[in-house]
């Protein structure tokens, strides 16, 4: 019997492998450009770091984990989100004693037990950039004009930012009284389970739910926006009006919320209408208190986190990338001669192969037509008596000779 993969991880040949290099490599540009550098994480962190800044009562900690027992009985856990992870290493490395603000930019896959579906997957992967010891608005708008700069220019179209703020946590305190109170008012049987139980320890989640009828229910919640204090209110002016000058389009959505104390003021979240109800591709917000929360000094941060099977579905389709050549030899001198080529002409930066195998001549001019090559490159004994090299125009069917000094020159 076969071993198979296990349901929600996925293997990823070409063109799906292709779509994540290219949104890789998308991001390392675009965010280098903005300052960012990259820093890569474990996988594996103590399950002790995702319960103290997630928080216990999560649906993340509470079902959706990976953790399990070492050798040494310490529990660990595949890494559910990438924030605390990079948290981690900053206070480890004392990163905030070396420079005033730090830009971190970090890829790779998440791992969380939930239902596997179209774009959400067991194992999924995740580009994240965090920006950590600055407080100001202007960061907030730097962020997200950051994000949607990479979105627009690896292709994405039809997509809605949503921005909203979650005040300070003084002022999120006299908000979440009142939204407890008008909770209580409701008709709670009407409230899904989840948000039965969300009503008193994590309210703001209510808000956040997705079912219709907690959604209808709560049409008239308190907005969170009016409980702003004046210098929350003013940093968001800030965000939105930065925004704004910079050409990009939001909207206000006052139940765009997190349901973590740690986060306070500017929250965003990127939406798609082409992917269907879960269209969320993209989101972050300011998290003042969570280096704090996790033995740090008190550093203010703010960040974002893209979910890259989702993009990849917005994805428009590419052409694919072509070889430029592929060699053919006839014969057994020519098949050395043919290696030597190959490994020429990579040393000069293009790509392409050979069959090792060889075979006749029909066999491997369908290799190279399956290649996708530019050129199929032949060498036969005409060829090597010659110093030549036959050249044939995958595309249009032309074929000339060569000097094979010249090779290169067809690549122009």
């Amino acid at each position: 019997m076969s071993v198979k993969r296990i349901k929600g991880f996925a293997d990823m040949f070409p063109p799906d492998s292709d779509a994540f290099t290219f949104m890789e490599g998308k991001a390392r540009e675009i965010f280098g450009r903005c300052g960012f550098v990259e820093l890569r994480t474990p996988v594996v962190e103590p399950t002790e770091l995702f319960c103290r800044s997630i928080g216990e009562e999560t649906d993340v900690v509470r079902k959706e984990m990976y953790t399990f027992p070492d050798r040494k009985d310490r529990s660990l856990t595949l890494r559910p989100e990438a924030t605390a992870g990079v948290m981690r290493a900053y206070i480890e490395a004392a990163r905030h004693t070396r420079e005033p603000v730090s830009k971190l930019f970090t890829t790779g896959p998440m791992f969380r037990y939930e239902r596997p579906q179209k774009g959400r997957m067991r194992q999924f992967h995740q580009i994240n950039c965090e920006c950590l010891g600055s407080s100001s608005p202007y960061t907030d708008a730097d962020m997200i004009i950051a994000l949607m700069t990479f979105l627009t220019e690896i292709g994405l179209k039809n997509l809605t930012l949503k921005v909203n703020s979650l005040g300070c946590p003084s002022c999120r305190a006299t908000y979440k009284a009142a939204l407890v109170a008008y909770l209580r008012s409701l008709n709670a049987e009407g409230l899904c389970e989840d948000c039965r139980r969300r009503m008193e320890s994590n309210p703001l989640r209510v808000l956040d739910c997705k079912q219709p009828g907690c959604k209808e229910l709560t049409a008239g919640a308190p907005t969170i926006l009016d409980y702003n204090c004046p210098d929350c209110r003013a940093h968001f002016d800030v965000v939105t009006r930065m925004l704004a000058a910079a050409g990009v389009n939001m909207e206000q959505d006052d139940r765009l919320v997190r349901g973590l104390d740690y986060y306070c003021r500017t929250t965003f979240e990127v939406v798609s209408g082409d992917i269907g109800a879960q269209g969320s591709v993209a989101g972050g917000g300011r998290y003042d208190g969570l280096i704090r929360q996790l033995g740090g000094p008190d550093i203010p941060g703010v960040g974002f986190a893209c979910g890259m099977e989702r993009l990849a579905l917005l994805l428009p389709e590419r052409e694919a990338v072509r070889p430029d050549f592929f060699v053919a030899a006839m014969g057994g001198e020519a098949q050395d001669a043919a290696f030597l080529l190959v490994q020429r002409l990579r040393r000069a930066g293009r790509s392409g192969d050979m069959s090792h195998a060889g075979g006749g001549f029909k066999s491997q001019m369908r290799q190279a037509d399956r290649s996708g090559a530019r050129f199929c490159l032949i060498l036969g004994e005409d060829e090597l008596a010659s110093g030549t090299v036959s050249v044939k125009d995958m595309a249009g069917g032309e074929q000339r000779k060569i000097a094979l000094a010249d090779i290169e020159s067809i690549f122009a």
